[in-house]
């Protein structure tokens, strides 16, 4: 019950404020939000590009070692083929099958980089927009 008479008389309080003190006071809420949206914008930030960091390091990872192992493997495939075929052949089939594995590797690199998303703070934008809506109220509330 005490804790509605508070509310009650710092309202009255804020309506017998005068018009000035209550742009700055308004002024400084907005400023605070404005901080705070910024920090958590960081926040997000920094955390979808550690994700992103995670997509292209599996990305540049599958190339890496699709050249260390390209060579000999390449190589082995061929002459085991070239004993039943002619070498030709087999180089092609050994070389439609390498380029088949990288672009299944390529594919599931872009994959996880569109499983980030975009680099917009999600929570933040949202957050913001219900501090405008908040503000709003606000300014209206203190015309009435």
């Amino acid at each position: 019950m005490s804790h509605d008479l508070d509310l009650a008389s710092g309202e009255r309080e804020k309506r017998q404020d005068s018009v000035p003190e209550l742009v700055k006071e308004l002024t400084r809420d907005i400023s605070e939000l404005v901080r705070q949206e910024i920090e958590l914008a960081r926040a997000e930030v920094t955390e979808k590009g550690k994700k992103a960091g995670l997509g292209v390091g599996m990305f540049g990872g599958a190339a890496v070692l699709g050249m260390a192992v390209v060579g000999g493997s390449m190589a082995t495939i061929i002459i085991l083929l070239d004993l039943v075929m002619p070498l030709w052949l087999a180089s092609l089939i050994t070389t439609v099958l390498y380029a088949a594995a990288a672009g299944l590797l390529a594919l599931r690199g872009r994959d996880e980089l569109k499983e980030t998303g975009a680099p917009i703070p999600e929570r933040t934008k949202q957050s913001v927009k219900e501090d405008i809506q908040w503000a709003k109220t606000r300014a209206q509330s203190k015309d009435r």
